[in-house]
Order: C-alpha cells, then sequence, then structure tokens
C-alpha cells in the first residue's frame, strides 16, 4: 500500500490524463473526471466507474444533460500499489478503462484487449 494525500494522488491523476493520445480524449463530450475517496459502497475493490451514456447510446442522449463522469477511486488505487510507478500504471489503466465504457466498448472486450 502507499501513502499520498488526496490533492497529490489528484494532480497524478490529471498528470496522467494528460498523458493520454489526443485522439482517445479528443472525442469526450460532456464527460467530467472525478476523484472520490470510496465507491459507494465503501469497498476498495472497484477502481474507476463510468457514470453516464456511452457515445452509441447517445440516441438517448437528452440537450441540457448534466456531464457523464469518470470516477477515479483513491482509496482503491492505494491499497492496491505499493509504488508511485504501480500507482502510475494503475491510474493510467483505470483512465482507459473509463474512457473505452464512453466508447461504448464493455468490459468483455476490455479484457480480449487486456484493460480489464
Amino acid at each position: 500500500m502507499i501513502e499520498m494525500d488526496a490533492e497529490a494522488f489528484e494532480a497524478l491523476v490529471i498528470d496522467e490524463l494528460d498523458r493520454l493520445p489526443d485522439d482517445m480524449v479528443d472525442g469526450l463530450d460532456n464527460v467530467i473526471f472525478v476523484v472520490e475517496e470510496l465507491s459507494e459502497d465503501g469497498g476498495i475493490d472497484l477502481f474507476g466507474l463510468y457514470d453516464g451514456w456511452a457515445l452509441t447510446e447517445r440516441d438517448r442522449y437528452g440537450v441540457g444533460e448534466l456531464p457523464d463522469r469518470i470516477i477515479v477511486y483513491r482509496a482503491a488505487h492505494l491499497a492496491a500499489c505499493d509504488t508511485e510507478e504501480e500507482l502510475r500504471d494503475e491510474v493510467h489503466t483505470t483512465l482507459v478503462h473509463e474512457i473505452a465504457h464512453f466508447y461504448g466498448i464493455d468490459d468483455e472486450r476490455l479484457h480480449e484487449l487486456g484493460w480489464a
């Protein structure tokens, strides 16, 4: 387990988000990134969550919708990692995984691609 305060963790998430390829993030529409301490169930087994409508389902998306959210859970990441390098890798994987859900890629396909 690695120790890192909330401010430093959020800065790491932003840094990893900035390192993602432009073609991955340029298509994100009405999506915000949020860091939260724990998932709603209080567990530390969930690293992230895409909360919104996938691009493939946006025909149901209305005008003036609140932004979709990609949530990164700090406690789960810190509990799973022993070094900052491991933490960066896990945050990177979480961001790619949740962004993939925005594009309509499900967990089964992410497993096939090695991102789950």
